[in-house]
């Protein structure tokens, strides 16, 4: 590890710690030449599926997109923090163990709807009414007859 300060290639590993989630190591190190300390952060290294839209472009995987597409459907509903996080969590692990370079839009909205409806079942009609694109009533209807069985 180079040293931040003197440009120096040798650094000598002072201390580390595990992060309290277990997410990611922290190292504190000191440069060899110029015995200043710094700290680094050791995190696995996971590519994400490219998003296929709808139109055919690709866009990068983006966390807080659907991070904040699952909040919007959430909103002002009883269902904590950790409970979407944790939504969030099982969507991420799904997406890696898939193992592709590319995927559907669409799964991912599958994948989101799977897990609102295990967490607020008015939050999932909500989401299913933008993602599926409602036009009327009785789609409403199939929707909530769907929850109900």
């Amino acid at each position: 590890m180079k040293c931040p300060f003197c440009s120096h290639d040798e650094t000598q590993v002072v201390e580390t710690r595990m992060a309290e989630d277990g997410d990611f190591i922290r190292r504190r190190r000191q440069c060899t030449h110029c015995e200043k300390r710094f700290t680094t952060y050791e995190r696995p290294d996971v590519t994400f599926p490219a998003v296929v839209k709808k139109d055919g472009r690709r866009i990068d995987y983006e966390r807080a997109k659907l991070l904040a597409s699952m909040n919007l459907a959430l909103r002002k509903r009883p269902v904590s923090t950790e409970q979407i996080d944790g939504a969030v969590e099982r969507i991420e692990e799904k997406l890696l163990a898939l193992g592709v370079r590319e995927l559907p839009s669409s799964r991912i909205g599958e994948m989101v709807m799977r897990e609102l409806k295990k967490l607020d079942k008015v939050a999932y009609v909500r989401f299913a009414s933008v993602y599926r694109s409602f036009e009327d009533v009785d789609e409403f209807r199939t929707v909530i007859d769907e929850i109900r069985r």
